[in-house]
């Protein structure tokens, strides 16, 4: 199939294909001298499974570190075992910044209310 057909049945644009392509993430089954390319069921799945871990949140390189893995067996044990990493160290990240953010939201609940309780003073100084 061309670039178009490729790009409508993944739901994604051209640009997203040459992207793809730039980054090594997909690769034309074949190109005509004319520079057509053409692509297989092959790029299909790699553009669908491209897909499903960036909306597991994985980043193009971390996408591009896994997506072989998924390919070179029937099973990709080895690409969901590498993604699991992945997502067990996004994890981490995350409680972290939680745990960031909380200590800053008790930080401003501080300053919140010393401010108000300057303001109720000064204006009982009046």
């Amino acid at each position: 199939m061309q670039i178009g057909e490729l790009a409508a049945c993944a739901g994604v644009s051209h640009r997203t294909i040459h992207y793809y392509e730039r980054l090594g993430l997909l690769v034309p089954s074949e190109r005509e001298g004319a520079g057509y390319r053409y692509y297989n069921e092959e790029a299909l799945k790699r553009l669908e499974k491209i897909a499903a871990l960036k909306r597991l949140g994985l980043s193009l390189d971390e996408i591009a570190s896994v997506i072989d893995l998924y390919f070179e067996d029937d099973s990709g044990i080895r690409g969901k075992e590498r993604v699991l990493e992945i997502l067990e160290t996004q994890r981490e990240k995350t409680d972290r910044q939680i745990n960031e953010l909380s200590q800053f939201r008790r930080d401003i609940d501080k300053n919140i209310a010393r401010m108000k309780r300057l303001i109720a003073e000064a204006k009982g100084k009046r």
